[in-house]
């Protein structure tokens, strides 16, 4: 076959061969629109020197290099998390985008804070999950003070300092767990919630939302003093083993937030899965696998997908407008899965 001309995708553009030579060679300044135009028509008919423009029109872009603290590397949850915060940069095609994901070892306040700062003169907007603890909160203002805004993502920290919350309602998602273990359950018994730490925001609120909901319309039920698990597998382990050897009426067990594996194999050893609902967070294989052999009786997942778009147009924004007077919230919808939905 003919090799595709510059007059050929002139045709196809719909545009002068002049114009194709100017967004091709950078000799003179082309509307965006126009080189746009003409990039796809290069690319729709293989034209060779369709690489040359992409360059030439990223050239032009804006770049912005955003940075992201994440936790738990080796946890599927977060190595997809990492993908899509990837995929929703490359989706972003009016600019140049450069993602910097860390993953935090402990999750311990003084570890976030000195990643957070260490992104300083690096990045021009920030994004992590962590505690809600003084540490915290001043590494948020020292990057505010530079100029950075940073975003809090699935739970909360730094109210005031940071410049928005994304993720789900906690509370929300609480009162939905104590809806669904209440509804569930054969006979009035104990609840369980398991906390990765009282120092997550989002958990307390989780727990918030949980208890207020029994109180009001499932009075019936006792929830247990809540467990601190560190959101460790084998802690969560030994924890709900040690609950089920005690309380022979233990009807329902959340776990809030991290640990669920231990949580799964417990119940799977105890062979109690029929006798006690139990909710987990995100759905990740483990957790998938569980549901579909019923050992456990729902998974609340974040949507990743769109938290990842909105919080990567979000730092645009913000980076190119300014810093809003009033930090605010942006909540997504948690998705709940139940054996019969996968």
């Amino acid at each position: 076959m003919k090799r595709p001309t510059i007059a050929d995708v002139a045709v196809a553009a719909g545009v002068s061969v002049a114009t194709v030579d100017r967004v091709l060679n950078a000799r003179l300044p082309v509307r965006e629109e126009t080189s746009k135009r003409v990039f796809a028509a290069a690319e729709q008919i293989g034209f060779h020197g369709t690489n040359i423009i992409r360059q030439r029109m990223l050239a032009d872009l804006p770049s912005y290099n955003l940075g992201v603290v994440l936790r738990k590397e080796r946890h599927a949850f977060y190595q997809e998390f990492a993908e899509e915060l990837q995929a929703a940069a490359r989706a972003i095609k009016d600019r140049r985008l450069q993602v910097h994901v860390q993953f935090a070892k402990s999750g311990e306040p003084g570890e976030i804070s000195e990643l957070l700062l260490g992104m300083k003169g690096k990045v021009q907007a920030v994004g992590a999950i962590g505690p809600d603890h003084h540490d915290v909160t001043s590494a948020v203002s020292a990057l505010k003070s530079k100029g950075i805004p940073t975003f809090s993502l699935l739970s909360d920290f730094a109210q005031g300092v940071r410049e928005a919350y994304l993720g789900t309602n906690n509370m929300k998602v609480g009162r939905t767990a104590a809806w669904l273990l209440s509804k569930l359950s054969h006979s009035p018994g104990k609840l369980l919630l398991l906390l990765g730490g009282h120092r997550f925001h989002g958990h307390s609120l989780r727990e918030t939302g949980f208890r207020s909901y029994m109180r009001e319309y499932a009075p019936e039920f006792e929830v247990l003093d809540a467990l601190i698990n560190l959101e460790t597998r084998r802690l969560t382990y030994e924890l709900l083993m040690d609950a089920v050897s005690r309380h022979d009426d233990l009807v329902g067990v959340y776990c809030i937030g991290g640990g669920m594996e231990g949580a799964i194999e417990a119940l799977q050893e105890a062979n109690k899965g029929e006798k006690i609902g139990c909710l987990v967070n995100e759905l990740t294989p483990e957790s998938r696998q569980a549901l579909l052999e019923r050992r456990i009786t729902g998974v609340f997942q974040t949507p990743l997908r769109e938290l990842c778009a909105d919080l990567i147009t979000t730092m645009v924004h913000t980076i190119e407008q300014g810093m809003a007077e009033t930090p605010g919230q942006r909540f997504l919808p948690a998705q709940l899965w139940v054996p019969e939905s996968l």
